[in-house]
């Protein structure tokens, strides 16, 4: 057999980075233009420096797709980087999530330089790395996630990202730091009192908001709340899009989810306008929980 001399080694590894950075770089200009954010640098650049691969582990990958799941034919990269939900536990239908939604979901927290981020629902640590190029070297993460085997994924994942630290519990449960920034990765029925009084003045926490159990015991389609603390015990609160995702450990009301889906299906989120505590709701009323409620005023 005729040896591979170690020139066309090196054209042939060249050739292979070239073509890995050309679907990087793809990949970030479709998700970030598909989520209405390309002219975020930022972003673009966490999208395209962050290899995907590493955090879905090898292929071929299953792909989420119309309530199912495809297997992709080979494990070329390049399947990857598509705006497609990959598996990362199938049999508990733990994705690594659609690209496109968390781009719209990053613009809308606006991680800046040097923040404090929280990550509940890292998974096995993707866009935890995300946060953590957002936020950069003077910033710091802290992601959360409950599963162990996700978590230890997580830490191996991640353990070349110094302002990163991973624990393997629940985020939805005392005690957690204060910080800028909350990221919520699996749905819930409320703005938890932990992860509101969490937030520094204009502290932002994005959670998926999801209703009563849709098909295969997933919560159904709610919505990515974005409530912002705009003082002491004030609130901003908006939908940012749409969102379907994994129950969040203790932070699900089987009543609260019954009220969100009647309040979901009158079709009018987008009136939303703030978060409101201990008090009792007006006729601006948009939905109620324990201690809370979301006003169109």
């Amino acid at each position: 057999m005729q040896r591979v001399g170690p020139t066309i080694c090196k054209c042939l590894w060249g050739w292979y980075v070239n073509r890995l950075e050309a679907y990087r770089h793809f990949y970030a200009e479709l998700v970030t233009t598909s989520a209405g954010a390309a002219k975020n640098e930022g972003l673009k650049h966490a999208f395209a420096s962050t290899p995907r691969e590493r955090f879905t582990g090898i292929g071929p990958w299953k792909i989420f797709a119309g309530g199912n799941y495809v297997e992709t034919p080979t494990d070329d990269l390049a399947f990857l980087y598509q705006d497609v939900v990959v598996a990362l536990a199938p049999e508990r239908r733990i994705n690594n999530g659609e690209p496109s939604l968390h781009a719209i979901s990053l613009a809308a927290l606006n991680v800046k330089q040097g923040e404090k981020v929280l990550h509940v629902g890292a998974g096995t640590g993707y866009y935890t790395a995300l946060l953590a190029r957002l936020t950069g070297e003077t910033g710091t993460v802290v992601a959360y996630e409950v599963e162990h085997d996700l978590a230890q994924n997580a830490i191996r994942n991640l353990s070349d990202l110094s302002n990163v630290t991973v624990q393997e519990r629940s985020g939805s449960e005392a005690p957690l730091p204060t910080c800028d920034a909350i990221y919520v990765n699996a749905g819930a029925t409320a703005p938890l009192n932990v992860w509101l009084n969490a937030l520094q003045l204009h502290g932002r926490l994005l959670f998926p908001l999801t209703p009563a159990d849709g098909p295969g015991g997933m919560p159904g389609a709610g919505g990515m709340l974005l409530v912002t603390r705009t003082a002491t015990d004030h609130f901003d609160a908006r939908f940012v899009c749409a969102a379907m995702f994994v129950p969040c450990f203790g932070a699900r009301d089987e009543e609260t989810a019954q009220k969100l889906s009647v309040a979901f299906k009158r079709g009018d989120s987008n009136k939303v306008r703030t978060l409101r505590r201990n008090s009792k709701p007006d006729d601006s009323c948009w939905c109620a929980g324990n201690g809370w409620w979301l006003s169109t005023a």
